[in-house]
């Protein structure tokens, strides 16, 4: 079992058929232990080897677009604002970002490259700058 970071495969092809609105749809981020399998492959949110404990529910928290989808060169891009757990005792090895308006639809798998812990304290997800370089969501 593994998780691997990746704009899942399925997302790719959603987006030709148009299924995602970053403008009204909803996204969640759900965290997920050592022993879930993750990677390009991942079509949709499950609850298997999600992450449990205090301060977390399972399906995780909604997300917010703070980078509407925009462009820089010939870079489409898309970022969210960070998000926290507060008082929080978890244990993460990755997550999944999901739409859950649209099918709890697979985007994106995050591997956090080794367990990462709160206890009761806040476990925050922090996004990279979005940019043409750095964005969570780039299309080339």
């Amino acid at each position: 079992m593994a998780i691997t970071q990746a704009m899942c495969t399925s997302f790719k092809v959603d987006l030709l058929d148009g299924e995602h609105d970053f403008g009204a749809d909803t996204f969640k981020i759900a965290l997920y232990t050592s022993s879930a399998t993750l990677d390009a492959t991942t079509t949709a949110y499950s609850v298997t080897n999600e992450t449990s404990g205090t301060g977390y529910t399972a399906g995780g928290n909604t997300l917010t677009v703070s980078t509407t989808p925009t462009s820089s060169g010939t870079t489409a891009f898309i970022s969210f604002s960070n998000t926290t757990w507060s008082t929080a005792t978890i244990t993460a090895r990755g997550a999944l970002i999901y739409n859950s308006t649209n099918a709890d639809k697979a985007v994106a798998v995050l591997d956090f490259g080794s367990d990462k812990t709160s206890t009761a304290g806040d476990f925050t997800i922090q996004f990279p700058v979005a940019d043409a370089s750095n964005a969570i969501i780039r299309i080339a």
